[in-house]
């Protein structure tokens, strides 16, 4: 079994994961088979611009 990790597994900034977010939806659209990688730059968007914010204060 391997561990639970806190942390996303890639460094990207809030911007880069914004900005890949947007490509999936580039038509106007999510594709059903696109969901699951949607929803996990979502995850890991929240988390860097979490840590922005908290470098920003």
């Amino acid at each position: 079994m391997s561990p639970i990790r806190d942390e996303p597994v890639s460094r990207l900034t809030a911007s880069e994961l914004n900005a890949r977010i947007r490509e999936l939806w580039s038509d106007g659209a999510l594709p059903d088979d696109r969901r699951p990688e949607y929803e996990a730059l979502v995850v890991e968007w929240a988390a860097a611009a979490r840590e922005d914010v908290e470098r920003a204060a």
